[in-house]
């Protein structure tokens, strides 16, 4: 019989605790790589949006307003392209309200900045009358022509099951009441792209009659600026030009937007980041009392082991390999249940959540180490055994 032979039949003998002991571990692996997707996901979060656009805000905070009139104020500074109005929404869907998606309410300049980052892959087609506002693809007629319009995502139009033109409903929660949405267009990313394919844009001036009662208030406005190395420059002397207003603003790039963004979820990754640690820690004592607890009951074999002939190396790596199988198997089992199980799950505002496969390799390998550790006391105690001690406790 070899030596992974004896591992099996080791690990077979108590049946019951092996696999307590694998599934403790296969739940903690779960819980780490679970808590890391969501780290991944804050973290991509954080870095989407481009360098090349600069978002200008509230400098209280995103929950603020800012007034209609700034945008044309913006728009005259040197150095800015062009100034869009993103509004964010908030509306829930009432026949799955479990399940969250993004809504920003855009304004006609918003199309041609965000070119490179997605594309109109379906559209309604439109009576040829129809007209666009200037500067517009010809086929968004659709879109400029009722006020309700909106386009979707592909991602997002696969999820619900909805169809090119059809009108919707959702709930509306920061601007209450019932909102009826037409989908006449379909977006996907552009390879590169810092857009996600499961949102859902629509008209700014259906938000500002309807929910607004006609007035202009802004939550964001995206500035695409020519040269992107004097956007710090662009950026002062915007936020400059309202510093003694009753709305001040500040003005970043869009990736440090995001950041910010994330920034209201506070602390949130240091506390998950030592939730990780504390599981990962709780699990390796878990084990390692297992193999001490399998490795003292053996005593009495590890000794006849060696009266046969076995070296202290056989028994030390039949003891390690032991740890690492069971450490191993519900290590891998726990990290690939997290990547399989948790992706695209919700997390509010943030992406669907994912799982980066550095994630993923990164509790493999924390497996690996749990078990060489809650191996390594046990197999030097049975390596260093010698065999009258070990006889001598034969009951």
């Amino acid at each position: 019989m070899g030596n992974l032979s004896l591992v099996l039949v080791n690990l077979g003998r108590n049946w019951v605790r092996t696999l307590l002991t694998v599934g403790s571990v296969m739940v903690a692996l779960f819980l780490f790589c679970t808590l890391g997707g969501v780290l991944d996901t804050l973290k991509a979060a954080a870095d989407s949006g481009s360098r090349e656009r600069l978002a200008t805000r509230n400098a209280i905070s995103l929950t603020q307003w800012l007034p209609g009139s700034y945008q044309q104020r913006i728009a005259m500074v040197p150095g800015v392209q062009r100034v869009a109005v993103q509004n964010w929404f908030g509306a829930r869907d009432p026949q799955d309200t479990r399940s969250f998606f993004a809504q920003f309410a855009v304004d006609p300049n918003f199309w041609p900045m965000y070119t490179k980052d997605l594309e109109i892959v379906q559209w309604t087609n439109p009576p040829v009358q129809l007209s666009v506002p200037a500067g517009q693809d010809p086929h968004m007629a659709s879109y400029f022509a009722e006020k309700n319009s909106c386009i979707v995502g592909a991602g997002l139009l696969k999820k619900k099951g909805w169809h090119l033109g059809q009108t919707i409903q959702l709930a509306g929660t920061i601007f209450p009441g019932t909102w009826d949405f037409k989908i006449n267009g379909v977006y996907a990313n552009r390879p590169g792209g810092t857009w996600r394919d499961d949102m859902m844009l629509f008209r700014f001036d259906y938000l500002s009659e309807k929910g607004m009662g006609g007035q202009n208030f802004v939550g964001v406005y995206k500035l695409a600026i020519a040269d992107p190395s004097r956007s710090a420059p662009i950026a002062k002397q915007i936020d400059a030009m309202f510093q003694n207003s009753d709305a001040a603003t500040l003005t970043e790039s869009e990736q440090a937007f995001g950041a910010g963004f994330v920034s209201m979820y506070g602390n949130v990754p240091f506390a998950l980041r030592v939730i990780g640690l504390a599981v990962v820690f709780t699990i390796l004592l878990i084990s390692a009392n297992t193999m001490v607890t399998a490795v003292r009951e053996r005593t009495n074999e590890i000794g006849v082991l060696k009266t046969l002939g076995f070296s202290d190396g056989a028994v030390f790596g039949m003891v390690l390999t032991e740890a690492a199988v069971i450490a191993f198997g519900g290590g891998v089992a726990g990290a690939v249940l997290a990547f399989l199980a948790v992706r695209g799950a919700n997390l509010g505002i943030l992406p669907p959540l994912t799982v980066a496969w550095s994630t993923l390799v990164a509790g493999i390998g924390i497996a690996l180490v749990i078990g060489a550790v809650s191996g390594l006391i046990p197999a030097l105690w049975a390596s260093r055994l010698r065999i009258v001690d070990a006889l001598r406790r034969v009951d």
